[in-house]
């Protein structure tokens, strides 16, 4: 792991990429890491709050950005009869993994915050999947995979670079790695973001547990073959942590690979509240924060994990 350093948005409303044009902003307050009054995403008090989150998963066409959108607005009218508050999206959504024009791809992504912002707006529901995005420097042939977090108010509030590049479908030869954990003060409370691949590393998890996470959203493209992993390891993830762990995975073909969902919304015991299976397009459930509570007060991990003796050798410390 890195050591905590400075954070790469802190500065308040810097806009996303060079040159994208319309003027899509992140506002991260004061930095990424969170601590008593951090943050400004009109925050509501954990205590006794209560919401509904909604992993969407659905066939992602690669390349087409304009058909995945579609399908996507085509949602809102459900979500909104749903009462649904928050809702998460699967990995490169817009596009899918669509390596040999993806920095084209990337060049699109300021539109579609715009759109994400508005239908935000519009309806008072939190949205966050992951978009290709530029490299600072015009000359890098490279994007990111960053996952962001769109507030109810219309603000884009976060923009997580990926940390783990796949190695066995090559992803390094066409995304830059992040270089940073992030954990969010929200309206829904404080939210640590990972992306598929990470998911397989305890220590990213722990980490966003240290600085306070209370639910970690995990968008993803993970193949069917390995499903059991990921039922596997969002459970671990979950119980290890005692956090809400809300993932979105895609269904459908690309290639070779084939994707049978799977999302889901785990609670800190490890219960599965929803799943979503091959067929469906949706895990909803509730989230109820007491829970968190009272998991860590039943079972008191943060107090009794021995830092001193194997804190160190991990490379985190705590916060």
């Amino acid at each position: 792991m890195q050591g905590l350093g400075p954070n790469r948005m802190g500065e308040r409303g810097r806009q996303l990429g060079p040159g994208n044009g319309i003027g899509i902003k992140i506002d991260l307050g004061s930095g990424n890491r969170v601590y008593p009054g951090m943050g400004n995403d009109n925050k509501t008090d954990s205590v006794g709050l209560k919401y509904r989150v909604c992993a969407l998963q659905f066939d992602i066409q690669l390349g087409a950005v304009d058909a995945n959108m579609g399908w996507v607005e085509g949602q809102i009218p459900r979500l909104k009869d749903r009462g649904v508050d928050l809702v998460l999206l699967p990995e490169l959504f817009s596009c899918g993994f669509d390596n040999i024009h993806i920095k084209d791809r990337a060049k699109e992504t300021p539109i579609i915050l715009g759109d994400l912002s508005r239908w935000a707006k519009k309806y008072q529901m939190g949205w966050a999947g992951s978009l290709p995005e530029l490299a600072p420097d015009p000359h890098e042939k490279r994007v990111y995979n960053t996952l962001y977090y769109i507030n109810p108010q219309g603000k884009v509030r976060a923009g997580y670079r990926k940390l783990h590049l796949f190695p066995l479908t090559g992803e390094d030869d066409f995304y830059l790695p992040g270089g940073e954990t992030m954990v969010l003060e929200t309206r829904f409370g404080r939210m640590g973001l990972m992306i598929c691949y990470d998911l397989r590393f305890p220590e990213l998890a722990r980490r966003l547990f240290l600085e306070g996470a209370q639910l970690i959203l995990v968008p993803a493209q993970w193949p069917a073959p390995r499903l059991s992993h990921w039922d596997n390891l969002l459970g671990s993830r979950a119980i290890e942590n005692q956090v809400y762990v809300v993932a979105a995975n895609r269904m459908g073909k690309e290639g070779n690979l084939v994707f049978d969902g799977g999302s889901q919304v785990v609670d800190p015991m490890g219960n599965v509240l929803s799943r979503a299976g091959g067929k469906e397009h949706w895990a909803l459930a509730e989230v109820d924060m007491e829970q968190i509570r009272e998991a860590r007060d039943l079972i008191p991990i943060a107090r009794d994990r021995r830092a001193d003796v194997y804190g160190q050798c991990l490379g985190y410390k705590d916060v």
